[in-house]
């Protein structure tokens, strides 16, 4: 039997505008919850937590933050309380990040972890999961890289081992970024979709101490990303996306890349991407290990469009087997 999950990195933008928590986070979560409900659907979401310690930090200093901290935090507990998975995602950009009263002021110079010192990576590991312990108890135990910036794995370790996180879902088959905020290169994965690891994702370890989860791919051609464009000029309020900030903008290498030769993306139920998710699993079920079919989201990237292409997916596969994380909790 395989397994299909969805996973969510609930986040907000970190470009110029980061937009609102309401449009960006709450608003979408709630109309994706009202599909997923509809089903019997639980998800897995990837809580950017740097973001939560920053409103923590500074909610009694702000009012408008304060309440930001109570509304994010009562729908994250609600999520848990649902049976969802709320687990790790960190940014550590926040770190360099401040808020002037009106708005956030987005520092990515550090925008991977490796960017820290391991003494500061420890404390970050630290800090960032206790902020979701203290809402929703002792269920962290997996983490997805900001911006699948997980390399090199070797520096990060220590601090994930130390805090119990084991799983980890950020690889998928040949993704390849190379941007001033952004580094990842996972070519030589295997092409499995679970194995355990110890100090390289890109190296399987039977008895390894980690285990990696990785996001489902699809190959797409040029002629996608061309239509893609067109898409977010021309497409109409339904290819609207709900959240309203400014994404970090992509080297202009992978730009080129995209329009001119074939590609993997992360099988994806963010906007236009959500049009190729049967075919995608489709494709995975003919694969020789086709044990788990990981979705993945991003909550202020979704639009009318992406939530109609997620519900027809699910009704034309209401009878498999969803499943969280939370399915991996006692593998450690």
């Amino acid at each position: 039997m395989n397994n299909i999950l969805i996973t969510l990195d609930y986040e907000l933008f970190f470009g110029s505008k980061v937009g609102t928590l309401e449009n960006c986070i709450l608003t979408p979560t709630s109309k994706l919850l009202n599909i997923l409900d509809k089903y019997g659907i639980k998800a897995t979401f990837f809580v950017d937590s740097g973001y939560l310690v920053k409103l923590e930090e500074l909610k009694e200093q702000f009012p408008i933050l304060e309440k930001e901290y109570d509304a994010i935090s009562s729908q994250i507990k609600e999520l848990d309380r649902d049976g969802h998975s709320i687990q790790l995602h960190i940014h550590p950009h926040w770190e360099d990040s401040s808020f002037d009263g009106e708005r956030w002021i987005i520092d990515t110079k550090r925008y991977r972890l490796h960017q820290f010192s391991e003494e500061e990576i420890d404390n970050i590991v630290y800090r960032y999961k206790k902020v979701l312990t203290d809402m929703v108890g002792d269920k962290i135990f997996a983490h997805r890289a900001g911006g699948w910036c997980i390399q090199p794995f070797s520096k990060i370790k220590n601090a994930l081992k130390k805090h119990n996180i084991f799983l980890d879902s950020t690889l998928f088959k040949n993704g390849k970024n190379d941007s001033q905020t952004h580094y990842f290169d996972f070519k030589d994965m295997p092409d499995k979709t679970e194995w355990r690891f110890e100090d390289d994702p890109l190296k399987e370890s039977k008895n390894g101490f980690f285990k990696e989860v990785p996001i489902s791919d699809y190959k797409l051609s040029p002629l996608f990303f061309w239509k893609l464009v067109y898409i977010k000029k021309f497409g109409g309020a339904e290819h609207q996306p709900f959240g309203d900030g400014l994404a970090t903008g992509g080297s202009r290498l992978d730009k080129l890349r995209m329009l001119t030769t074939y590609t993997h993306s992360v099988v994806s139920i963010d906007g236009f991407k959500s049009s190729f998710l049967e075919k995608a699993y489709q494709s995975f079920l003919k694969r020789r290990d086709c044990k788990n079919f990981v979705v993945i989201g991003h909550p202020k990237a979704m639009s009318g469009y992406s939530f109609k292409k997620l519900e027809r997916f699910l009704l034309d596969n209401k009878n498999r087997n969803y499943i969280t994380l939370r399915s991996f909790e006692n593998e450690l």
